[in-house]
């Protein structure tokens, strides 16, 4: 039995990152490519959910969702590598592997190997970059976690976006329309709003430009 993890909406100021596991016997990596699972970035949202569905329905799968407040909270006494390791570790505990393929957060895929040993409790790990692409099991964890990430961002923006009338978008610092309707709800409520990241500097950014 081999495990694949990783996770989605690292970085994003708005919204929750997802990470996901599938846990599959080795020979079975043959379906997974037979089914078209590969990086979840260069597969079309419909496509992904067709893959996801299958994933689901054939493999052992565990997703956990950390909210942005949760986030905030975990940031105060670790840095984000340490907690998406923490969070990787506690996936991986869920199910045994004799392996656990990880895709590797911050610069060294060593250091970030050994921060998820710490907390596991059997097997062995192989963190590297790009797992996502090398490895079919992390691909499908790619796919899973992606999936459920836009669900996430989607119930987020049908909530929030008929208050002020405006798209949220991705949700990452990056998009101008996430800025633009974080700065507009802040001008219109004096405050942040719901499921955005509080540690993030983007946001301290938007509130001195208010300020001066």
């Amino acid at each position: 039995m081999i495990c694949g993890i990783d996770e989605a909406g690292r970085g994003p100021v708005i919204g929750p990152m997802v990470v996901a596991g599938v846990w599959i016997e080795e020979s079975d990596e043959e379906k997974l490519l037979r089914a078209g699972v590969k990086d979840s970035k260069t597969l079309t949202p419909g496509r992904r959910e067709e893959i996801a569905a299958y994933i689901k329905n054939n493999f052992i799968h565990e997703v956990v969702v950390i909210e942005a407040s949760d986030i905030d909270d975990l940031r105060k006494t670790m840095t984000i590598n340490e907690l998406e390791a923490y969070i990787f570790a506690r996936v991986a505990n869920k199910n045994f592997a004799r392996i656990y393929f990880i895709d590797s957060a911050g610069n060294d895929s060593k250091e970030f190997g050994e921060m998820i040993k710490k907390n596991l409790k059997y097997g062995e790990v192989i963190c590297e970059h790009k797992a996502d692409e090398n490895y079919p099991v992390v691909s499908a964890a790619s796919i899973i976690a992606k999936v459920e990430r836009d669900r996430q961002i989607k119930k987020i923006s049908e909530e929030l976006e008929k208050i002020i009338n405006k798209p949220l978008g991705s949700g990452y610092p990056s998009d101008e329309k996430t800025i633009e309707f974080i700065r507009e709800w802040f001008e219109k409520f004096n405050e942040f709003p719901p499921h955005t990241r509080k540690s993030w500097k983007t946001l301290e950014r938007i509130k001195q430009k208010k300020l001066f």
